[in-house]
């Protein structure tokens, strides 16, 4: 697919999906969402649904399973599908959503060396309760997980000088104060990986940069806010693949989280570069 193609897919999906639902307030974009995610993994296999029972009511993860070229341990390529109450979370996250969708896509037409499940957690804006469910699941089981990625709001970019901020003072003085690139945000297992995706995704055309982290982040509990912190924390390799949120968007959990504020291009770069690592 080229990189107009791609665009043009990231755009359809964000279309479909920039809307408001929480699964509380918003229950009828919240159903719409789930429907669509569900209709688009039919398309490359059976889905899954993974139900989790939170305050005495039902949720679900979607997920659909990817054979591999082998049987070695799978990767597992995530993004959250709910909001917050008010937004239409186009960065957060239907960017993640559409990246995922079209990933799917992708690897459902050339399959990869390993197995890959992709999954669209629920109910990640209140306690990461989707991701958490899915962790202890897979860990009752003792399956093995080869490693998990967290596609958090890929679509905001910003040339402007100091448009980047960063959760600790000494970040500034190793990382761009222009938040034009992509971050990857990655336990110690994950340094190879990174240092291999950052290449792909340059090479894409979108700048990256990446962080290793000791003791699952909790020295700096800014890096563990999204669907990979589970992870980390049971022990897996997981990597957050991030924009970074509001420490650059200022339009984070508000309504003004539309459209027409992301880089469609950028976010096909980090498309394509994922898709080549």
């Amino acid at each position: 697919m080229s990189h107009s193609e791609l665009q043009k897919t990231l755009y359809g999906h964000l279309c479909q999906l920039t809307r408001e639902r929480d699964p509380f307030i918003a229950t009828e974009g919240h159903f719409y969402t789930q429907q669509y995610l569900q209709s688009q993994f039919e398309q490359w296999g059976a889905v899954e649904s993974q139900d989790f029972t939170v305050r005495g009511k039902i949720y679900s993860n979607w997920s659909l399973s990817l054979p591999g070229q082998t049987r070695l341990a799978p990767i597992l390529v995530g993004a959250h599908y709910d909001t917050v109450v008010g937004s239409p979370g186009a960065d957060d996250n239907a960017s993640g959503l559409a990246v995922l969708l079209a990933l799917a896509s992708t690897l459902a037409q050339s399959p990869p060396r390993r197995p890959v499940i992709f999954v669209a957690f629920d109910l990640e804006e209140y306690g990461l309760e989707g991701s958490r469910a899915w962790v202890a699941r897979r860990t009752q089981t003792g399956q093995p997980l080869h490693l998990m990625l967290s596609l958090e709001m890929l679509g905001y970019f910003s040339d402007a000088p100091r448009s980047q901020r960063y959760p600790a003072k000494p970040l500034e003085w190793v990382y761009p104060t222009r938040g034009n690139f992509i971050g990857l945000i990655g336990n110690w297992p994950t340094i190879l990986t990174m240092q291999r995706l950052k290449r792909h995704i340059k090479q894409a055309g979108t700048p990256c940069q990446w962080l290793p982290m000791v003791g699952q982040g909790n020295l700096l509990p800014a890096t563990r806010r999204s669907d990979h912190a589970p992870f980390w924390d049971a022990g897996y390799p997981a990597i957050l693949v991030t924009d970074t949120a509001d420490l650059r968007n200022p339009h984070y959990h508000q309504a003004s989280d539309r459209i027409e504020t992301l880089n469609l291009a950028a976010m096909a770069g980090v498309c394509a570069g994922l898709a080549e690592g």
